[in-house]
């Protein structure tokens, strides 16, 4: 079987040379040919030398992609692909020595699957602040992590493989590519490609599987670990609920329909209350529910 992992990557050097560095540690069964395919998304960092130092250590093959976006990038790597079925990760992220044995064993095991996923585990720098370790679990998905527990299943309903650590066969992959309007760009980005490819393939009649042995480690910096961060990625949330038009409803103010209003009022003062009175467990879920709104409301495309 011939495989192929894909790191998609823009000015990270340093986090790169980590998530490489592991990667010579990974245990690969001798029956398995595999290639490292590291697609440089215009970066003007060390990238270039960083991966010239893992030249020989690994079958590493440096691509460029000129149109700045991870998608894009993404879509590269898949048109590029030599192997059967291409692996997907990070430049953040430390993969388990037994990352691409799991996924073998996986592969064999449902040959008809078109599709996986495994855990993306918090790799934090330093120690995180209480109310984060307290309601991780709740949120983990702020921080491209996801433990669907011990047993393999299939994925179904919003139970779906992230960017982090998720495979696919090649020749359904070749059919679904990553829309270049969503996904991380150099000036932003709405994110939600990779459940928006992964929704479609489902639609068409795809099987994906979790693979719970084929963990990972996803970086988490200092500068996440804060409410500002996790509002921020919730706010997006609401800016892509946004994106479908807005039934004014019969009252208007400044152009927003009374009932976005109130949404927006009532759900910041409901978590800054609980905030102030309440223990995380008590007020994530408000947080949530706050940022959303705020992103509904900035964003909002009035339907007459």
């Amino acid at each position: 079987m011939r495989l192929t992992v894909s790191i998609c990557t823009w000015n990270r050097a340093s986090l790169l040379a980590k998530t490489l560095e592991r990667m010579t540690e990974l245990q690969v069964p001798a029956d398995i040919e595999w290639e490292l395919l590291v697609v440089n998304n215009n970066c003007t960092d060390e990238t270039d030398e960083v991966v010239g130092r893992f030249t020989g250590r690994l079958p590493i093959r440096k691509l460029l992609e000129r149109e700045q976006g991870l998608s894009s990038a993404r879509n590269l790597a898949v048109r590029e692909a030599t192997g059967e079925y291409i692996l997907f990760t990070d430049d953040d992220v430390l993969v388990d020595p037994n990352w691409i044995s799991a996924y073998a064993t996986a592969f064999r095991r449902w040959p008809d699957a078109a599709f996986f996923g495994g855990p993306v585990l918090p790799w934090f720098e330093g120690t995180p602040p209480d109310w984060l370790s307290l309601t991780f679990p709740r949120i983990q998905f702020v921080f491209a992590a996801i433990d669907l527990g011990p047993a393999s299943r299939p994925f179904a309903g919003h139970d779906l493989p992230i960017g982090a650590n998720m495979a696919f066969r090649c020749k359904e992959h070749r059919k679904f590519l990553y829309d270049p309007q969503l996904g991380l760009r150099l000036q932003g980005g709405l994110g939600g490609e990779e459940t928006a490819l992964v929704s479609a393939m489902m639609e068409a009649g795809a099987e994906g599987w979790w693979v719970p042995d084929a963990q990972v480690k996803h970086f988490i910096p200092k500068g996440r670990q804060t409410i500002a961060y996790v509002r921020k990625w919730y706010h997006r949330g609401g800016e892509y609920l946004a994106r479908a038009a807005v039934k004014p409803g019969k009252r208007l103010l400044l152009g927003r329909p009374l009932w976005l209003w109130r949404e927006l009022v009532e759900s910041e003062l409901r978590f800054r209350f609980r905030r102030l009175v309440g223990n995380p467990d008590s007020w994530i879920e408000d947080l949530k529910a706050a940022s959303i709104a705020r992103g509904r409301f900035d964003h909002a495309r009035i339907r007459e």
